[in-house]
């Protein structure tokens, strides 16, 4: 990271304070009428949670674990063998609906508020993934994961794994003030334009099964 420690440690900590009260007050009307059209439409719980992969202690060297909160978007449709069925079947209109305004991350602000998150930062993923990264994808928990990203809006799940992580060290490496202002903005844009948020060969992302140069050594 370039020169960016006083930024990191007490001027983005405070904007995302500031932020996240900002939105649970401002929005609090909208988290209770979404609260009760995933009760009526999707059932309980409401609030979908997961234990995510956060930013490195430096003084343990490991990913701080922590549980994402988000608005409930699927249903819990099994298979004869009680198996989950696959997203896409899962996935109502209504929950691609959130999904595709982001309305189901709302809660988020709470993770962001407790510490677990920031506003901008690389998206918090699976912590089964944390055996599957290169050291060089590893570098993506240097800072904390945050509700929306550079990849986010450079591409979002239309990305290729190997391509959202080298633009969450890109951020890692180049982070400030001026870089998140200008990423918030343009997460605004994606938002309201609905883009990416489907892959090319699935209606979620792909799982992330380590990088293929990796798993041939």
């Amino acid at each position: 990271m370039r020169n960016n420690s006083f930024y990191l440690r007490h001027v983005k900590r405070l904007l995302d304070i500031l932020c996240a009260m900002t939105a649970i007050i401002v929005f609090s009307w909208l988290y209770v009428i979404i609260a009760v059209l995933v009760r009526l439409k999707l059932g309980r719980p409401v609030i979908f949670m997961q234990k995510r992969a956060g930013r490195i202690n430096p003084l343990t060297g490991k990913e701080k674990i922590f549980t994402l909160y988000k608005f409930r978007t699927m249903t819990d449709e099994r298979d004869e063998n009680g198996e989950l069925l696959p997203d896409e079947v899962r996935l109502t209109g209504f929950g691609r609906f959130l999904r595709s305004t982001s309305l189901d991350e709302l809660p988020e602000a709470w993770n962001i508020l407790k510490g677990d998150m920031s506003v901008v930062g690389p998206r918090p993923l699976l912590v089964k993934y944390l055996n599957r990264y290169t050291e060089h994808q590893r570098r993506r928990h240097e800072v904390n994961p945050g509700l929306s990203g550079y990849a986010q809006v450079h591409g979002r799940n239309l990305l290729s794994w190997e391509e959202r992580f080298d633009m969450d060290v890109l951020y890692v490496d180049n982070v400030s003030f001026f870089m998140d202002l200008k990423l918030v903005i343009k997460t605004v844009a994606v938002v309201l334009n609905r883009a990416g948020i489907t892959s090319d060969t699935c209606e979620t992302m792909e799982e992330f099964m380590g990088t293929e140069e990796e798993l041939e050594k």
